[in-house]
Protein backbone atom coordinates (compact mmCIF):
# COMPACT_ATOMS: atom_id res chain seq x y z
CA UNK A 1 0.00 0.00 0.00
CA UNK A 2 1.12 3.53 -0.89
CA UNK A 3 -0.50 6.91 -0.21
CA UNK A 4 0.44 9.20 -3.10
CA UNK A 5 1.89 12.69 -2.48
CA UNK A 6 -0.15 15.66 -3.72
CA UNK A 7 -0.02 19.43 -4.10
CA UNK A 8 -2.04 20.11 -0.94
CA UNK A 9 0.50 18.28 1.23
CA UNK A 10 3.88 19.27 2.63
CA UNK A 11 5.39 17.74 -0.52
CA UNK A 12 4.16 20.63 -2.68
CA UNK A 13 7.55 22.43 -3.03
CA UNK A 14 9.34 19.27 -4.22
CA UNK A 15 6.45 17.31 -5.73
CA UNK A 16 8.31 17.17 -9.05
CA UNK A 17 11.20 15.40 -7.32
CA UNK A 18 9.30 13.05 -5.04
CA UNK A 19 6.65 11.68 -7.45
CA UNK A 20 9.30 9.84 -9.51
CA UNK A 21 10.42 8.12 -6.30
CA UNK A 22 6.88 6.91 -5.63
CA UNK A 23 6.62 5.79 -9.25
CA UNK A 24 9.87 3.83 -8.94
CA UNK A 25 8.70 2.18 -5.72
CA UNK A 26 5.31 1.28 -7.21
CA UNK A 27 6.92 -0.09 -10.38
CA UNK A 28 9.38 -2.24 -8.42
CA UNK A 29 6.60 -3.63 -6.21
CA UNK A 30 4.33 -4.29 -9.19
CA UNK A 31 6.93 -6.62 -10.68
CA UNK A 32 6.45 -8.88 -7.67
CA UNK A 33 2.94 -8.27 -6.31
CA UNK A 34 -0.16 -6.07 -6.43
CA UNK A 35 0.06 -2.38 -5.49
CA UNK A 36 -2.77 -0.58 -3.67
CA UNK A 37 -2.57 3.23 -3.89
CA UNK A 38 -4.63 5.77 -1.97
CA UNK A 39 -5.08 8.95 -4.05
CA UNK A 40 -6.09 12.30 -2.57
CA UNK A 41 -8.83 12.95 -5.17
CA UNK A 42 -9.96 11.98 -8.67
CA UNK A 43 -7.42 14.24 -10.37
CA UNK A 44 -4.58 12.61 -8.45
CA UNK A 45 -5.93 9.16 -9.32
CA UNK A 46 -5.98 10.05 -13.03
CA UNK A 47 -2.48 11.46 -12.82
CA UNK A 48 -1.10 8.43 -10.96
CA UNK A 49 -2.63 6.05 -13.48
CA UNK A 50 -0.96 7.96 -16.31
CA UNK A 51 2.44 8.07 -14.57
CA UNK A 52 2.41 4.35 -13.81
CA UNK A 53 1.43 3.44 -17.35
CA UNK A 54 4.27 5.60 -18.65
CA UNK A 55 6.61 3.67 -16.35
CA UNK A 56 5.42 0.38 -17.84
CA UNK A 57 3.34 -0.75 -14.88
CA UNK A 58 0.44 -2.95 -16.06
CA UNK A 59 -2.99 -1.70 -15.01
CA UNK A 60 -3.81 -5.18 -13.74
CA UNK A 61 -1.09 -4.87 -11.07
CA UNK A 62 -2.46 -1.66 -9.54
CA UNK A 63 -5.53 -0.80 -7.49
CA UNK A 64 -6.21 2.95 -7.28
CA UNK A 65 -8.68 4.31 -4.71
CA UNK A 66 -9.64 7.85 -3.71
CA UNK A 67 -9.02 8.63 -0.04
CA UNK A 68 -8.10 12.18 1.01
CA UNK A 69 -4.78 12.39 2.85
CA UNK A 70 -2.78 14.87 4.88
CA UNK A 71 0.47 13.14 4.01
CA UNK A 72 2.02 10.00 2.56
CA UNK A 73 3.31 7.83 5.42
CA UNK A 74 1.27 4.66 4.83
CA UNK A 75 3.45 2.72 7.28
CA UNK A 76 1.87 4.71 10.08
CA UNK A 77 -1.73 5.21 8.94
CA UNK A 78 -2.21 1.96 7.02
CA UNK A 79 -3.69 -1.21 8.54
CA UNK A 80 -1.65 -3.76 10.44
CA UNK A 81 -2.76 -7.22 9.37
CA UNK A 82 -2.79 -10.27 11.63
CA UNK A 83 -3.58 -13.84 10.65
CA UNK A 84 -5.95 -15.79 12.89
CA UNK A 85 -6.19 -19.45 11.86
CA UNK A 86 -4.84 -18.35 8.45
CA UNK A 87 -7.62 -15.77 8.03
CA UNK A 88 -6.54 -12.09 7.79
CA UNK A 89 -7.92 -9.38 10.06
CA UNK A 90 -7.04 -5.71 9.55
CA UNK A 91 -6.27 -3.73 12.70
CA UNK A 92 -6.88 0.01 12.41
CA UNK A 93 -4.93 1.65 15.23
CA UNK A 94 -5.41 5.34 16.04
CA UNK A 95 -2.93 7.73 14.39
CA UNK A 96 -2.28 11.12 16.01
CA UNK A 97 0.43 12.60 13.81
CA UNK A 98 3.39 11.17 15.77
CA UNK A 99 2.28 12.58 19.08
CA UNK A 100 0.44 15.63 17.79
CA UNK A 101 3.27 17.06 15.68
CA UNK A 102 1.33 17.28 12.40
CA UNK A 103 -2.21 17.39 11.06
CA UNK A 104 -3.55 13.87 10.69
CA UNK A 105 -7.36 13.93 10.67
CA UNK A 106 -7.54 12.74 7.04
CA UNK A 107 -4.77 10.17 7.42
CA UNK A 108 -6.52 8.65 10.43
CA UNK A 109 -9.56 7.89 8.24
CA UNK A 110 -7.75 6.39 5.22
CA UNK A 111 -7.86 2.74 6.28
CA UNK A 112 -11.58 2.91 7.09
CA UNK A 113 -12.34 4.66 3.81
CA UNK A 114 -10.40 2.11 1.77
CA UNK A 115 -12.13 -0.73 3.62
CA UNK A 116 -15.55 0.80 2.93
CA UNK A 117 -14.66 0.93 -0.78
CA UNK A 118 -13.81 -2.77 -0.79
CA UNK A 119 -10.08 -2.21 -1.25
CA UNK A 120 -9.30 -5.00 1.22
CA UNK A 121 -11.76 -7.53 -0.14
CA UNK A 122 -13.72 -9.40 2.51
CA UNK A 123 -11.11 -9.04 5.25
CA UNK A 124 -12.72 -7.73 8.45
CA UNK A 125 -11.54 -4.43 9.93
CA UNK A 126 -11.16 -3.94 13.68
CA UNK A 127 -10.73 -0.44 15.11
CA UNK A 128 -8.28 -0.37 18.03
CA UNK A 129 -8.34 2.33 20.70
CA UNK A 130 -4.56 2.54 20.95
CA UNK A 131 -2.25 4.98 19.21
CA UNK A 132 0.31 2.92 17.32
CA UNK A 133 2.28 3.51 14.12
CA UNK A 134 3.45 0.60 11.98
CA UNK A 135 6.96 2.05 11.86
CA UNK A 136 7.25 1.78 15.63
CA UNK A 137 7.19 -2.03 15.78
CA UNK A 138 9.17 -4.88 14.22
CA UNK A 139 7.98 -8.48 14.47
CA UNK A 140 9.50 -11.77 13.34
CA UNK A 141 6.21 -13.59 12.77
CA UNK A 142 7.08 -16.01 15.56
CA UNK A 143 6.03 -14.03 18.60
CA UNK A 144 8.89 -11.54 19.04
CA UNK A 145 8.38 -7.76 18.87
CA UNK A 146 11.24 -5.23 18.74
CA UNK A 147 10.54 -1.58 19.58
CA UNK A 148 11.84 1.56 21.30
CA UNK A 149 10.83 2.99 24.65
CA UNK A 150 11.11 6.55 23.29
CA UNK A 151 8.23 5.97 20.89
CA UNK A 152 5.88 3.43 22.44
CA UNK A 153 6.14 4.95 25.91
CA UNK A 154 5.98 8.54 24.67
CA UNK A 155 3.55 10.58 26.80
CA UNK A 156 2.14 12.12 23.62
CA UNK A 157 0.97 8.73 22.31
CA UNK A 158 -0.90 6.87 25.05
CA UNK A 159 -0.63 8.92 28.27
CA UNK A 160 -1.37 6.95 31.40
CA UNK A 161 -0.65 3.56 29.84
CA UNK A 162 2.25 1.73 31.40
CA UNK A 163 4.77 -0.43 29.60
CA UNK A 164 3.11 -3.51 31.09
CA UNK A 165 -0.33 -2.40 29.89
CA UNK A 166 0.93 -1.77 26.36
CA UNK A 167 2.66 -5.16 26.31
CA UNK A 168 -0.54 -6.87 27.45
CA UNK A 169 -2.64 -5.17 24.77
CA UNK A 170 -0.16 -5.83 21.95
CA UNK A 171 0.29 -9.44 23.07
CA UNK A 172 -3.46 -9.97 22.74
CA UNK A 173 -3.84 -8.09 19.44
CA UNK A 174 -0.71 -9.26 17.62
CA UNK A 175 0.05 -12.63 19.19
CA UNK A 176 3.27 -11.38 20.76
CA UNK A 177 5.02 -13.50 23.39
CA UNK A 178 8.39 -11.68 23.68
CA UNK A 179 9.16 -7.95 23.79
CA UNK A 180 12.60 -6.49 23.06
CA UNK A 181 12.84 -2.83 24.11
CA UNK A 182 15.62 -0.47 23.00
CA UNK A 183 16.29 2.50 25.27
CA UNK A 184 18.91 4.02 22.98
CA UNK A 185 18.98 5.05 19.32
CA UNK A 186 17.76 8.03 17.33
CA UNK A 187 18.29 9.84 14.04
CA UNK A 188 18.53 13.62 13.83
CA UNK A 189 15.65 14.95 11.75
CA UNK A 190 13.38 12.04 12.64
CA UNK A 191 9.93 13.27 13.76
CA UNK A 192 8.74 9.90 15.04
CA UNK A 193 10.48 9.69 18.43
CA UNK A 194 12.78 6.88 17.29
CA UNK A 195 10.71 4.56 15.13
CA UNK A 196 12.37 1.17 15.14
CA UNK A 197 12.17 0.90 11.33
CA UNK A 198 14.82 3.63 11.03
CA UNK A 199 17.17 1.92 13.49
CA UNK A 200 16.99 -1.88 13.65
CA UNK A 201 15.10 -4.53 11.67
CA UNK A 202 14.31 -8.17 12.26
CA UNK A 203 15.35 -9.90 9.02
CA UNK A 204 14.39 -13.33 10.34
CA UNK A 205 13.98 -14.85 13.79
CA UNK A 206 17.76 -14.90 14.32
CA UNK A 207 19.05 -11.80 12.45
CA UNK A 208 18.87 -8.08 13.17
CA UNK A 209 20.21 -5.46 10.75
CA UNK A 210 20.88 -2.13 12.44
CA UNK A 211 22.37 1.29 11.79
CA UNK A 212 25.90 1.76 13.08
CA UNK A 213 27.82 5.03 13.29
CA UNK A 214 31.60 4.69 12.92
CA UNK A 215 32.42 8.41 13.23
CA UNK A 216 33.28 9.45 16.82
CA UNK A 217 32.80 13.09 15.83
CA UNK A 218 29.19 12.49 14.76
CA UNK A 219 26.40 13.49 17.16
CA UNK A 220 24.90 9.99 16.88
CA UNK A 221 28.04 8.08 17.81
CA UNK A 222 27.57 7.53 21.57
CA UNK A 223 23.84 6.86 21.27
CA UNK A 224 24.18 4.30 18.48
CA UNK A 225 27.10 2.62 20.26
CA UNK A 226 24.81 2.25 23.29
CA UNK A 227 22.06 0.83 21.04
CA UNK A 228 24.53 -1.69 19.62
CA UNK A 229 25.41 -2.81 23.15
CA UNK A 230 21.71 -3.35 23.87
CA UNK A 231 21.29 -5.40 20.69
CA UNK A 232 24.29 -7.56 21.66
CA UNK A 233 22.57 -8.37 24.96
CA UNK A 234 19.31 -9.50 23.31
CA UNK A 235 18.67 -13.22 22.88
CA UNK A 236 16.56 -15.13 20.37
CA UNK A 237 13.61 -17.28 21.43
CA UNK A 238 16.02 -20.22 21.66
CA UNK A 239 18.36 -18.28 23.95
CA UNK A 240 21.13 -17.55 21.46
CA UNK A 241 22.65 -14.14 20.62
CA UNK A 242 21.24 -12.55 17.50
CA UNK A 243 23.27 -12.44 14.33
CA UNK A 244 23.84 -8.68 14.11
CA UNK A 245 24.50 -7.04 10.74
CA UNK A 246 25.76 -3.46 10.95
CA UNK A 247 24.52 -1.20 8.18
CA UNK A 248 26.77 1.60 6.86
CA UNK A 249 26.53 5.21 7.95
CA UNK A 250 25.84 7.56 5.02
CA UNK A 251 27.25 11.06 4.80
CA UNK A 252 25.26 13.70 6.68
CA UNK A 253 22.57 15.38 4.59
CA UNK A 254 20.97 18.73 5.39
CA UNK A 255 17.94 20.66 4.20
CA UNK A 256 18.01 24.24 2.94
CA UNK A 257 17.79 25.53 6.51
CA UNK A 258 20.78 23.50 7.64
CA UNK A 259 18.77 20.91 9.57
CA UNK A 260 20.09 17.36 9.38
CA UNK A 261 17.99 14.80 7.52
CA UNK A 262 17.41 11.17 8.63
CA UNK A 263 19.07 9.03 5.95
CA UNK A 264 18.97 5.37 7.01
CA UNK A 265 19.52 2.08 5.19
CA UNK A 266 17.45 0.26 7.82
CA UNK A 267 14.29 1.57 6.15
CA UNK A 268 14.10 -1.25 3.59
CA UNK A 269 10.91 -3.02 2.47
CA UNK A 270 10.51 -6.79 2.21
CA UNK A 271 8.21 -7.88 -0.64
CA UNK A 272 7.60 -11.16 -2.48
CA UNK A 273 11.00 -12.59 -3.53
CA UNK A 274 12.73 -9.21 -3.15
CA UNK A 275 13.85 -6.46 -0.80
CA UNK A 276 13.67 -2.79 -1.78
CA UNK A 277 16.46 -0.75 -0.21
CA UNK A 278 16.63 3.05 0.00
CA UNK A 279 19.77 4.63 -1.46
CA UNK A 280 20.93 8.22 -1.13
CA UNK A 281 23.45 8.89 -3.91
CA UNK A 282 26.09 8.11 -1.29
CA UNK A 283 29.36 6.13 -1.41
CA UNK A 284 27.92 3.82 1.28
CA UNK A 285 25.02 2.73 -0.97
CA UNK A 286 26.93 -0.20 -2.46
CA UNK A 287 28.01 -1.58 0.92
CA UNK A 288 24.48 -1.18 2.28
CA UNK A 289 22.99 -3.18 -0.58
CA UNK A 290 25.61 -5.92 -0.07
CA UNK A 291 24.99 -6.21 3.66
CA UNK A 292 21.23 -6.33 3.27
CA UNK A 293 21.69 -8.92 0.52
CA UNK A 294 23.57 -11.08 3.05
CA UNK A 295 20.50 -10.95 5.32
CA UNK A 296 18.09 -12.17 2.64
CA UNK A 297 19.63 -15.04 0.66
CA UNK A 298 17.43 -16.00 -2.27
CA UNK A 299 15.78 -12.59 -2.54
CA UNK A 300 16.57 -9.97 -5.16
CA UNK A 301 17.85 -6.78 -3.53
CA UNK A 302 16.79 -3.64 -5.42
CA UNK A 303 18.08 -0.15 -4.66
CA UNK A 304 15.64 2.76 -4.98
CA UNK A 305 16.94 6.35 -4.95
CA UNK A 306 15.10 7.79 -1.93
CA UNK A 307 17.09 10.97 -1.42
CA UNK A 308 14.00 13.19 -2.01
CA UNK A 309 12.02 11.30 0.66
CA UNK A 310 14.29 12.28 3.53
CA UNK A 311 13.48 15.95 2.92
CA UNK A 312 10.17 15.16 4.64
CA UNK A 313 11.98 13.08 7.28
CA UNK A 314 11.17 9.52 6.17
CA UNK A 315 12.20 6.92 3.63
CA UNK A 316 11.10 3.82 1.71
CA UNK A 317 9.64 1.63 4.45
CA UNK A 318 7.87 4.67 5.92
CA UNK A 319 5.80 5.29 2.77
CA UNK A 320 4.69 1.66 2.35
CA UNK A 321 2.56 -0.87 4.24
CA UNK A 322 2.56 -4.53 3.32
CA UNK A 323 -0.79 -6.28 2.85
CA UNK A 324 -0.62 -10.09 3.13
CA UNK A 325 -1.88 -12.45 0.45
CA UNK A 326 -5.58 -13.13 0.68
CA UNK A 327 -6.60 -9.55 1.44
CA UNK A 328 -6.62 -7.56 -1.83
Amino acid sequence: MLTWPHAQSDWAPILHAVEPVFTAIAAAIARHEMVLIACHDESVRTQVASQLRAAGVPDARVRLHVAPANDTWARDHGPITVLCQSEPTLLDFEFNGWGGKYACELDNLITRQLHAQGAFGDAPLESVQLILEGGSIEVDGQGTLLTTTRCLLSPTRNPGRTRAQIETQLAALLGITRFLWLDNGYLAGDDTDSHIDTLARLCDSDTIAYVACDDPADEHYAELQAMETELQAFRTASGQPYRLVALPWPHARFDDDGARLPATYANFLIINDAVLVPTYDDPADIAALARIRSCFPGREVIGIDCLPLIYQHGSLHCVTMQIPAGVL
